[in-house]
């Protein structure tokens, strides 16, 4: 029986997964590097930072920290102008509460995880969040759905993570945990073959734990 719910961020509670690579691919192709989708894809996948790009290309450390600047920069202006919300997600949640145990663990860092939710009603639903900063390695290494399962100090067998990408979906595998995947324009092209659940929005989550 599941008793907690780790839900990622982005992209399942907020639709911020675009703005992010648009602020990366902006700042990259300010320097001359061009990165498409597909590109992006692996890079996410594979839990690297786009700036691996401007590595192979040859630019210092320094060169890459200030354009690392420049881009969260940027994604915070999205995250400020930007559209994110995703339409349901607060009633879902409030349901969900009654029920099960909840937290949320994503890649964000923490500045931005606050910028986005403030005022949003999300968090108040949630335990705890896990960003960034608050475990060692990132997702596709399990060590984030690892901490959220220490918060809750569950069994891997009693939680289930709600994810939209194959990264997330690799890091909830490697930590033993079921996971549904909640559709994303942005990232349908993953492989989600090792995902227990796929659902198309998350108003079908509850009917699916029922």
């Amino acid at each position: 029986m599941k008793r907690y719910l780790l839900f990622d961020n982005d992209g399942v509670l907020v639709e911020t997964e675009l703005w992010y690579y648009r602020a990366s691919a902006e700042i990259l192709q300010e320097m001359g590097i061009d990165m498409d989708a597909s590109a992006y894809k692996e890079i996410m996948v594979n839990g690297l930072s786009s700036f691996v790009l401007a590595e192979r290309a040859g630019f210092d450390a320094l060169s890459i920290e200030r354009a690392r600047d420049r881009r969260n920069a940027r994604y915070r202006h999205y995250l400020q102008t930007e559209d994110i919300a995703i339409a349901g997600v607060n009633e879902v949640l409030e349901a969900l509460r009654k029920k099960y145990r909840m937290g949320i663990v994503t890649t964000s860092r923490r500045v931005d995880f606050e910028l986005i939710h403030h005022g949003r009603g999300i968090v108040e639903c949630m335990e705890f969040v896990l960003c960034v900063e608050d475990y060692p390695r990132s997702k596709p290494h399990p060590d984030p759905y690892v901490a959220g399962l220490e918060k809750f100090r569950a069994k891997p067998c009693e939680a289930l993570v709600i994810e939209d990408s194959e990264r997330g979906l690799r890091a909830a595998v490697a930590a033993g945990i079921e996971t549904v995947i909640v559709h994303n324009d942005f990232t349908a092209s993953h492989d989600f073959s090792q995902a227990s659940h796929r659902i198309k929005t998350l108003q079908e989550l509850e009917g699916l734990l029922d």
